[in-house]
């Protein structure tokens, strides 16, 4: 059996990679052909390893690009005409492997269509849920709520557990607790540490005349990262003695560690919560890109664990309301320990259906075999 396979970022690289191995130990005579990362093309060598290359994030970064991505959405398209694979797995990457799912579609119908960890176009785009449901066969959705949105349209679809929950579930160790440690995660990009980390500071400063027993730790992602923060901290009047311990790649050991959490809005908040860590969500954009986010969102709140509970259990600080004033009167009531029981509760109430006996990968390639 033939089989193509696109991924174009880590997260997609690694999740790919699990669901390869799964699909192997139910088919060993599948052989596997598209794009990935360094783990798929270690499974199989028919999968490139381009995901450095394609790992770009933002508008501007995409169009600076567009000549690389055309290419490879051309010459992916060309080849699976020619291979005429029973199988095309699309993993994540929305931007790529929507065009290419339409182009797949349209020249080689006699390939089955599938997509693993759907894209978040009922938040946003619900208008494209009709054409991803003529371009597909079968779209595997990592959040429950998201089924009733694709199979409304007609769309095949089977929700298998989130990936993360599998993850996080082996490695958080929760007898770790500090107390009066409070975890500080800005973002990821350059551009949500401008918007945020200052704002971080100013709550140290604040925290510091009024609750000197609090302790705060920042996680950075990568090095770069924290570069940028370290720059913001010094035209901020910060000493590297003033400053908080900021540590690279973290995440998962420092919110297996802290009380409670400041977490910028995306990943890293359902990280937080199957880390079961009682958290403020925070974010911050360009007012231009605010307003008209305002105008595109179809969904009550901006935080998954809110969306899954479709109840406000953690606070969201959006814009003008993320102040230094704000993150402290909020973390001052997590930091009550009948308040932040209540709280994390909700938030364990709330993502417990996103696991799955047997792990979402496992899930994923038993609905693809069932569609082949």
């Amino acid at each position: 059996m033939k089989v193509y396979v696109v991924a174009g970022e880590k997260s997609g690289d690694k999740q790919g990679t699990l669901l390869m191995q799964q699909l192997l130990a139910r088919r060993p005579d599948i052989e596997f052909y598209g794009l990935g990362g360094n783990r798929m093309h270690s499974v199989a060598a028919g999968v490139r390893d381009w995901a450095e290359r394609a790992a770009v994030i933002g508008v501007v970064e995409v169009l600076r690009h567009a000549r690389f991505f055309l290419r490879e959405l051309k010459a992916m398209e060309e080849r699976i005409a020619v291979d005429k694979p029973e199988l095309l797995i699309l993993i994540d990457y929305p931007g790529f492997n929507q065009r290419l799912a339409e182009r797949v579609h349209r020249r080689s119908p006699g390939t089955k269509i599938a997509w693993f960890i759907a894209p978040m176009v009922w938040a946003w785009h619900k208008g494209r849920l009709p054409k991803l449901a003529r371009n597909l066969d079968l779209m595997l959705c990592t959040f429950p709520f998201e089924k009733k949105y694709f199979e409304s349209v007609g769309l095949r679809t089977e929700f298998v557990g989130h990936p993360l929950a599998d993850d996080i579930a082996v490695t958080k160790q929760g007898d770790k607790r500090e107390a009066n440690l409070v975890g500080l995660f800005p973002g990821s990009r350059l551009r949500e540490i401008d918007k945020h980390f200052p704002v971080f500071l100013q709550l140290i400063r604040k925290a510091r005349k009024t609750h000197p027993e609090w302790r705060f730790e920042v996680s950075a992602s990568n090095p770069r990262i924290e570069k940028q923060m370290r720059k913001i901290a010094i035209r901020a009047g910060f000493s590297d003695e003033d400053l908080p311990p900021i540590s690279i790649g973290t995440y998962h050991e420092l919110m297996d560690r802290a009380e409670v959490a400041l977490v910028t809005s995306g990943t890293a908040t359902l990280e937080a919560a199957l880390h079961d860590l009682p958290f403020v969500l925070v974010y911050k954009v360009a007012w231009g890109t605010y307003l008209l986010g305002r105008l595109l969102l179809t969904v009550r709140f901006i935080g998954i664990v809110n969306i899954l509970a479709n109840a406000p259990v953690t606070t969201e600080l959006i814009q003008h309301e993320f102040s230094p004033q704000r993150c402290m009167r909020e973390l001052e009531k997590l930091m009550l320990p009948e308040q932040r029981e209540k709280t994390l509760q909700e938030i364990q109430k709330a993502v417990a259906c996103l696991s799955k006996r047997g792990g979402a990968a496992a899930h994923a390639a038993d609905a693809i075999l069932s569609l082949l």
